[in-house]
């Protein structure tokens, strides 16, 4: 993959700023802009890669009651959390950046790298809401296709030219001068999802794979497709690997969790998440099991300091 599997890195998804049924806390309901902050310097401090927020821009009334309507914008949120911490990586994960045109998602995402002096991480996906799609005039049936070219016009926007160019059937522009310039010479662009199609898109087109919804077991059948296309197509650059965790709580809890929950001592967690490691993943994306944001940024410091140091 042009890359060896030495120790893996860990992110995580915020609170807050997405809440569909599937994973958000009773307590976010009620949570805000404070919380998000307390939870972004949590995980600045504990060493964690990045901090990913969710793209949206508006739920359909037959979803709204598993999605939730709350889904943060993502260039504002990270734009916010950025100026509150120092290191940390910022992804969105995903950008449904084919709702938007190329030049409108290069202006967003490249100042918000400008102003985080590098940081961003672009991750996007092709989406899966149809009435968005509507609402927004694009083509719901062609998002794959539309998602592709979307990508190869975002690497010309987001290079290091004031005046990128970019010639394709969708898309076509020239002499278009932008500043701010990304701050990074080449912003990393991963790919969403597990579909056939999202996997070739990653393994040809990004930098990174982001799976969506993929057991442990299903893994490395998708690993070594991606390590197949790239060889195929000749590419051996660096090439980031990732997986979303089971949701996870360091040390005994004192209530339900959940049977899916993976729980322990440190050093038992950490032998569990190194299966990833030897599968060829470089990094992890986790979620906690909490009660409230004092007991999601304790299990984020737990981790932290004694979990991801045995990783």
């Amino acid at each position: 993959m042009g890359r060896a599997a030495v120790s893996l890195s860990y992110g995580i998804q915020l609170p807050v700023q997405s809440q569909s049924t599937i994973y958000a806390e009773s307590w976010e309901a009620a949570a805000g802009p404070e919380d998000l902050l307390h939870i972004a310097r949590a995980a600045d401090r504990a060493g964690f890669a990045y901090l990913a927020c969710c793209d949206h821009v508006a739920i359909p009334r037959r979803l709204a009651a598993a999605m939730s309507t709350v889904w943060y914008d993502p260039v504002a949120t990270l734009a916010f959390l950025a100026a509150a911490t120092e290191r940390v990586r910022l992804l969105s994960h995903v950008a449904v950046v084919g709702l938007r045109h190329p030049l409108l998602t290069a202006k967003q995402y490249a100042t918000l790298d400008h102003l985080s002096n590098g940081r961003l991480i672009l991750g996007v996906g092709a989406g899966h809401v149809p009435e968005e799609f509507a609402a927004l005039r694009v083509d719901f049936r062609r998002r794959g296709a539309v998602l592709d070219e979307a990508v190869d016009a975002l690497r010309a926007a987001l290079g290091t030219d004031e005046f990128p160019e970019y010639h394709g059937k969708l898309y076509d522009f020239a002499d278009l001068g932008q500043r701010p310039r990304p701050a990074q010479t080449a912003v990393p662009l991963w790919v969403g999802g597990s579909s056939p199609a999202a996997v070739r898109r990653a393994a040809l087109k990004a930098d990174g794979w982001l799976p969506q919804g993929d057991p442990r077991e299903r893994l490395p059948a998708q690993i070594a497709r991606v390590r197949e296309l790239r060889a195929e197509a000749g590419l051996d650059a660096p090439f980031t690997v990732g997986a979303i965790t089971e949701p996870l709580y360091v040390g005994t809890p004192a209530w339900d969790v959940g049977r899916r929950t993976l729980t322990g001592a440190p050093d038992a967690l950490a032998e569990s998440l190194r299966v990833y490691r030897a599968m060829g993943v470089h990094q992890i994306q986790v979620r906690f099991r909490n009660r409230g944001r004092a007991e999601l940024a304790d299990q984020i410091a737990a981790f932290g300091a004694e979990v991801a140091p045995l990783l």
